[in-house]
């Protein structure tokens, strides 16, 4: 999969905002863990260690009893042996256990294969779009809390990539291809749930690219509802200009419909928001499923 179309390391947004930011924060970790890598304990370093054994001989020149010396030493190796190294080691360990103990509260773009991998990518931009706009900024998007609503069906559909790629890895591999014709009928209601599945992802994908399409629309005609606005304070400047400097009274009638034209984008702004708003209504409606094929009776299993 092309690098440029990789999807982002997902989240599950139910988790708490610390536990969350501190997957979020280590992506490294979050690799050792799906791996089940738990970091070694590094040791000390050799300059740190060196600089102890110098120090102790030189306790070893002071020191007036050999039991005093044996004693120093068992304190201070015992101490660093308690240390486990440096700090930063014992922070990697303990990030990844966080990572062990909600392993299946992310997803990785490792965990897709590149068709679901480009799926999730198309929702992440949809929802960034959204997010990003101008008019879900102002507040003016009130049929559903974004913020809220758009990473949760983010991760649905992600969890459900991530499985359709799990098993479709499996299908790959158990599946002989092109498979024998006379039990390729045997196959193919197995493969048909992958296409099923497949199918109702990409919709929801699609349901979001047209929520943050209309979103975009509406964005543009926003900030031209904006702009003439402003336009508009400054009218009186215009028309000013107009009747100084033009030689015959016509001339000015242009600027006669300026109030007009901006009810008119007004008006086309509301219609872009309520449009945006529909399409919110849809991305929250249920999916239909797809009848996809007949479930009746489970698929003969070829013998061996």
């Amino acid at each position: 999969m092309d690098s440029r179309r990789r999807p982002h390391i997902l989240i599950d947004p139910s988790l708490p905002s610390a536990v969350a930011s501190a997957l979020r924060a280590d992506p490294q970790a979050l690799r050792a863990a799906r791996l089940g890598q738990l970091p070694r304990p590094r040791l000390p370093s050799a300059s740190r260690v060196g600089a102890t054994v110098a120090f102790l001989l030189f306790l070893m020149g002071l020191s007036v009893t050999a039991g005093l010396i044996v004693i120093t030493v068992v304190v201070v190796v015992s101490s660093m042996y308690r240390l486990r190294g440096e700090p930063e080691s014992r922070r990697e360990r303990h990030r990844v256990r966080t990572a062990m103990e909600h392993r299946d509260r992310f997803i990785l773009p490792e965990d897709l294969d590149a068709g679901c991998g480009d799926l999730l990518r198309r929702a992440q931009e949809a929802v960034e779009a959204v997010l990003g706009s101008e008019i879900n900024r102002a507040s003016l998007l009130d049929t559903i809390d974004n913020a809220v609503t758009l990473p949760e069906q983010t991760w649905q559909i992600a969890t459900g990539l991530k499985r359709l790629s799990a098993l479709r890895t499996d299908h790959r591999r158990l599946v002989p291809v092109p498979p024998p014709p006379e039990v390729a009928g045997a196959f193919a209601p197995y493969t048909g749930a992958l296409e099923t599945a497949e199918r109702s992802l990409e919709g929801r994908v699609r349901a979001l690219e047209e929520y943050a399409g209309q979103v975009r629309r509406a964005d543009d005609v926003y900030l031209a509802h904006l702009r003439l606005q402003a336009l508009a304070e400054q009218a009186p400047r215009y028309e000013a200009l107009v009747a100084e400097t033009a030689e015959d009274a016509p001339a000015a009638s242009g600027l006669d419909h300026l109030n007009e034209q901006a009810r008119q984008v007004e008006r086309l702004f509301h219609e872009s928001v309520d449009e945006a708003r529909l399409a919110a209504r849809h991305l929250l409606a249920p999916p239909v499923p797809d009848p996809g094929p007949d479930p009746g009776t489970p698929p003969p299993v070829p013998g061996p």
